[in-house]
């Protein structure tokens, strides 16, 4: 695990409001109101009110995998603008709770991200101002099925429930020096399967927010995760899997297959 100490906004079960704490990523300890937590054994809540929002093909080994096919139909050239989808609120889970495995498959893709948390209303904003409308930022699994297509909406692969596992707490702005320098690690039964940095970004953050921001405002609370790396891992059921980023701590969720007409467990 990253070492060091941070002040967090924790949201447990049961708290109506998010609460300032620090946390020790070395022990994966937390101190509360004089009280230590384990984080490890920790179900918190979603820390988002907005809506989610995936970037598709912006880490340069995700777009070179593609190859040719990027030239050829329906693609016919790399893309020149952010690829967005929209990951809805039945996805939603927190740290700890299970990711669902359809009925029918054999796998998920796991899908380790960065998530911006929106702080205040971005419309039209600059690259060089863009951080400043960011509240924080919150481990995020972009869990999908398999699939191949970017340009066509993938929602029956990535819409699922509880296909979006985000936490464990929202990190503040101030704590984290560089978003686009931050180790990403994927485990599944504590053995590492995926190795990458948001150094891969084909657009940092600030500039992925300023090309979104151009076209639509994102308003506070939103959350827009910054793409996948190359090469994702897929969980079964019975796996867990945990999501690390450096400098925001691990998100862990079990795998399980999905019990038919049972209802998942709510976001909020």
């Amino acid at each position: 695990m990253f070492l060091g100490m941070k002040s967090v906004w924790l949201s447990l079960h049961g708290k109506p409001t998010p609460q300032l704490a620090q946390l020790d990523l070395a022990s994966g300890r937390l101190q509360l109101a004089g009280a230590e937590l384990v984080a490890a054994d920790l179900c918190c809540e979603v820390p988002v009110s907005g809506t989610v929002y995936g970037t598709a093909l912006n880490f340069r080994g995700a777009l070179a995998a593609l190859g040719e096919a990027v030239h050829a139909a329906p693609y016919l050239a790399p893309p020149r603008a952010p690829i967005l989808y929209i990951k809805p609120r039945n996805t939603w889970i927190g740290h700890g709770a299970s990711i669902r495995l359809p009925a029918g498959h054999d796998s998920i893709v796991v899908g380790p991200t960065l998530g911006v948390v929106i702080g205040a209303a971005a419309t039209r904003v600059s690259a060089a101002s863009a951080l400043e409308h960011v509240a924080g930022y919150v481990v995020v699994n972009d869990v999908a099925l398999a699939h191949s297509s970017y340009y066509r909406p993938a929602i029956s692969q990535q819409c699922r429930d509880s296909f979006c596992p985000l936490g464990p707490w929202l990190m503040p702005r101030a704590y984290l020096d560089d978003p686009d320098a931050l180790g990403i690690r994927v485990y599944i039964n504590d053995a590492l399967q995926l190795q990458s940095s948001t150094s891969q970004l084909i657009r940092p953050v600030r500039q992925l927010l300023a090309d979104v921001s151009a076209f639509m405002t994102l308003c506070q609370g939103d959350v827009l995760l910054v793409g996948l790396p190359e090469g994702l891992p897929q969980a079964r059921a019975g796996d867990v899997v945990t999501v690390e980023i450096e400098g925001l701590g691990r998100l862990t969720n079990p795998v399980v297959a999905e019990t038919p007409g049972r209802a998942p467990r709510s976001a909020t």
